[in-house]
């Protein structure tokens, strides 16, 4: 008797674990068809959504990141961005959208740091490295004496 319960709450426990892996795809893969629909506010709900049940998924954070990149919320882009980093610190889209925001603030040490990191870890993106040193150029602190 006491090895049929054991049995039956491992299977139910299992079966609880499968559904939420299940709608944390559910959940990650329409709110990426919306954001494709350009369906900002609903495909952002749909991403946090995912991070629910899976607060380790990268991707939903990125697409995140783009949204409030659409929406020019610089903050919560860069939370976003920095919390793809520290799940997956090769991820070469969230080191190229940092950049991006670090020259905007005119951070020369950081997007030079950034920038070996990319140039390390780019896989589809490499043809983007000419723009962020051509960038690192004109950011260049110049020694005028």
């Amino acid at each position: 008797m006491f090895k049929k319960i054991k049995l039956l709450l491992i299977i139910i426990i299992f079966s609880n674990c499968t559904n939420a892996i299940f709608a944390v795809e559910n959940f990650f893969e329409k709110g990426q068809q919306k954001y494709e629909e350009k369906k900002f506010e609903d495909s952002k709900f749909l991403f946090q959504r995912s991070i629910v049940f899976e607060p380790k998924h990268a991707k939903s954070y990125l697409y995140l990141a783009k949204i409030y990149n659409l929406e020019e919320n610089e903050k919560e882009e860069e939370k976003n961005i920095n919390t793809v980093l520290l799940l997956e610190p090769k991820n070469e889209e969230a080191i190229y959208m940092l950049i991006k925001i670090q020259l905007k603030k005119s951070n020369y040490l950081k997007v030079k740091e950034l920038s070996k990191t990319f140039i390390k870890n780019c896989k589809n993106l490499c043809e983007k490295n000419k723009s962020i040193l051509e960038s690192l150029k004109n950011l260049e602190p110049k020694n005028e004496s």
